[in-house]
């Protein structure tokens, strides 16, 4: 009991180490606990993907191939070893013939994918950039019909992954949010997405999943980093000292678009089975034998184009991928133009809500449903694009809309999700 005593009083009389020693045991074991429980995690995917890899297969049937597009600079140098440790043990243990493609610079992906030989599924390891980076790339090959029919698997590694929100579960723990995306591609649950054809006059055409963002909100968001030191408070004030340099901030432009198209019925994923040779040949003879059928001129509707000038603080084309409805009838991406009249309080309170969500629609927004466009910007005009998060020079630029162009790997949950709620 004495020494007890004495051991209390020694904490007492020497509180601030004591302070201190609890708060670095609170700290270590936390620690500890953390790495415990994400081992515990790794442990369970890795046994769930090798009951994918026992599967037995027909000895001539060869492995699938997976290509994986790994950009180790995403997350501040961290990908590579978040991918060695939480996604490629599941990928080997799962059956696959794996092939891992690093990237060494910026805009390696688009000419590594120029140069890719067939494979059965593409699996990109990244961020926002990444991902523009590799569809980008994938869709300007010559032969893009045929690979643009390859599923696409998404794992985030990234600091900005907004196509995770829309295929996987939210999670606040990295190293599950990752097993989701990896197990989800051994799943092989499919969804289809939209993209975005944006071309410049010049340039060759760039490829978005998300959409393209242009105005005083992106520009003032891209110096947020700068402002570090101010902790929480950088958000706010990079948009606060943005408002110093010219104010109001306007944007002008001229708008050309068409409204949403019908959707065509969704082409089946397996091939119909061959016919007989019998009803092959009676069909060549009947081809043959009967006169040919006479060409009907067909009337060409002229493109019933709408034009708009605009003035606005952002103007922003997005996809609809964010929210996925499967079942819709037609297609269409969001344009949306924000009105200029905006105070300087409402400009930071805004900004810091589009850090959160880039395709928030503030009220006096026009929107308008568009299945092509084409901007045209003010000769002399500076700036920036955003395009899926990555800068690009302003420029006028002619956007389509390719729907339901690409396959990407989702959570079985979630598409479950988006049938339910297409149903209600």
């Amino acid at each position: 009991m004495a020494r007890a005593v004495k051991v209390l009083a020694a904490l007492r009389n020497h509180w601030k180490k004591t302070t201190f020693g609890v708060c670095l045991l609170s700290w270590g074991g936390s620690w500890l606990y953390g790495q415990h429980r994400d081992n515990l995690l790794r442990r369970a995917a890795c046994q769930e993907a090798q009951a994918f890899g026992n599967q037995l297969i027909p000895s001539s049937m060869p492995l699938k191939k997976a290509t994986v597009f790994l950009n180790p600079a995403a997350c501040k140098g961290k990908a590579r070893n978040l991918f060695e440790k939480n996604a490629a043990p599941i990928l080997h243990l799962s059956g696959l013939d794996v092939t891992v493609v690093k990237t060494d610079y910026e805009g390696q992906a688009k000419k590594l994918l120029e140069l890719m030989e067939n494979t059965d599924l593409i699996i990109i390891a990244g961020g926002d950039g990444t991902v523009q980076e590799v569809i980008t790339g994938l869709l300007r090959r010559r032969d893009e019909a045929v690979f643009s029919k390859i599923p696409i698997g998404f794992i985030p590694l990234g600091k900005t992954c907004t196509l995770s929100h829309t295929l996987y579960p939210e999670s606040t723990n990295q190293v599950q949010h990752i097993i989701n995306a990896t197990l989800a591609i051994l799943k092989g649950e499919t969804v289809p997405l939209d993209v975005l054809q944006i071309k410049g006059e010049k340039e060759q055409p760039v490829f978005a999943v998300t959409g393209l963002r242009w105005g005083s909100y992106r520009d003032a968001g891209v110096k947020v980093s700068k402002y570090w030191y101010l902790g929480p408070l950088k958000t706010k004030a990079a948009h606060f000292f943005s408002t110093f340099k010219e104010w109001p901030k306007k944007h002008q432009a001229a708008l050309m678009y068409l409204g949403p198209t019908e959707r065509p019925p969704e082409e089946p994923e397996e091939k119909p089975s061959r016919p007989p040779l019998y009803v092959r040949l009676y069909r060549r003879l009947r081809l043959y034998w009967s006169s040919p059928p006479k060409e009907m001129p067909q009337e060409v509707t002229p493109e019933d184009w709408e034009e708009l000038k605009l003035s606005t603080i952002e103007l922003s084309i997005a996809t609809r991928n964010r929210q996925l409805d499967l079942t819709r009838t037609e297609d269409f991406m969001d344009i949306c133009i924000e009105a200029d009249t905006v105070s300087k309080g409402q400009f930071v309170n805004r900004g810091s809500q589009k850090m959160r969500d880039p395709h928030m629609r503030p009220e006096g927004s026009h929107c308008i449903q568009a299945s092509r466009c084409i901007l045209q910007l003010p000769e002399g005009t500076e700036g920036s694009f955003g395009i899926d998060n990555e800068e690009y020079e302003a420029m006028p630029v002619e956007v389509k809309l390719l729907p339901r162009k690409l396959r990407f790997f989702c959570d079985p949950r979630m598409r479950e999700q988006m049938l339910h709620a297409a149903v209600q």
